[in-house]
């Protein structure tokens, strides 16, 4: 009977070694192709594969990454870097360890019969600006043109939009923000033609600033045991997003599986998904230095009141990328 029992009590143990180590990851939005990659390494077992039990969790209107992070809610969480960094000055250690999108797709959608052609013609306007932290790098990028944002003839009254495209559609504002992978697509659904508008990309810009990165807390990358799950977190996660890049279309079919809210449709998730392999293209999930040092330097280029005053130390390593790529 002992024996029996020393074996059970072998075998549990040997069940508990092998128990897959838990990551909880945070996303910046709803459940959308944006995030298809994370959805991929789940569904096809890339992150079983590297013995991770891993949980997504939908990010909405009410939901701040950065909060997430700091309250222990999440092991991991994707933020756009304008974000990541004011957290960061503000006393939050947040840093990047991986940079799946390569370019930007945030972009301000113009009716054209405003007779807006450059950003000169922005004064006197009413743009709508999403806050929450997405609103620093229009901030920024207006400082960098000498336009005011606190209205009148010369500058812009800034409309605090909400998460949809309501203003442009409605004529409360001349133009909108927008990512060349959803807002713009739903006023086109809209009934607008592509004719009646005209788009200026922060990316043609030369004010473009990275965007969904993958960002832990400082003091975590101090254990061993937390830095080696996320390497293998960053390798099966890249391993889906590149599976995202060729398979499109299911790609945008297994986000669908996952929206609990039933909120997405066929035809969007896979638009979606075809312009958001344009800007993941490219990345093997390394960041680019280059790409950090403009990303940095547009914030700080903000004028009297930049995103951040200072330039980041430690804010992002390629430990992670380099163990998990190599």
């Amino acid at each position: 009977m002992n024996k029996i029992l020393t074996t059970v009590a072998a075998l549990t143990l040997a069940g508990a070694a092998h128990a897959a180590d838990e990551v909880t990851l945070q996303l910046q939005w709803v459940t959308q192709a944006q995030f298809a990659g994370y959805y991929v390494a789940l569904d096809k077992g890339f992150y079983e594969e590297e013995n991770l039990d891993v949980t997504i969790q939908a990010g909405g209107p009410d939901i701040a990454p950065p909060q997430v992070l700091a309250g222990g809610g999440a092991d991991v969480m994707l933020n756009w870097m304008p974000s990541a960094l004011a957290a960061r000055e503000k006393g939050l250690p947040v840093v990047n360890i991986a940079q799946p999108f390569k370019t930007s797709g945030l972009m301000l959608t113009c009716w054209k019969d405003t007779g807006i052609t450059s950003p000169e013609d922005f004064k006197g306007r009413t743009i709508g600006v999403w806050f929450f932290g997405n609103e620093y790098p229009f901030l920024s990028w207006m400082a960098q043109e000498g336009i005011s944002t606190d209205g009148g003839e010369d500058g812009i009254t800034v409309l605090k939009q909400g998460f949809n495209v309501d203003p442009l559609l409605q004529r409360q504002a001349d133009c909108i923000s927008t990512m060349t992978y959803n807002e713009y697509w739903q006023v086109i659904d809209a009934g607008v033609s592509e004719d009646e508008l005209v788009t200026f990309k922060y990316e043609d810009q030369g004010v473009a600033t990275l965007e969904d990165g993958m960002y832990v807390l400082e003091e975590n990358l101090e254990d061993p045991e937390f830095k080696d799950k996320m390497v293998r977190f960053v390798r099966a996660s890249m391993k889906g997003w590149k599976y995202a890049e060729e398979n499109p279309d299911e790609a945008a079919e297994i986000v669908l599986e996952n929206d609990e809210s039933g909120a997405q449709t066929e035809q969007h998730q896979k638009r979606m998904m075809g312009e958001i392999a344009k800007l993941t293209a490219g990345s093997n999930g390394a960041l680019d230095e280059a790409d950090f040092k403009r990303t940095v330097e547009t914030l700080l280029a903000g004028g009297s009141d930049p995103v951040i005053t200072k330039e980041p130390e430690g804010a992002w390593t390629s430990e992670i990328t380099d163990a998990a790529l190599n």
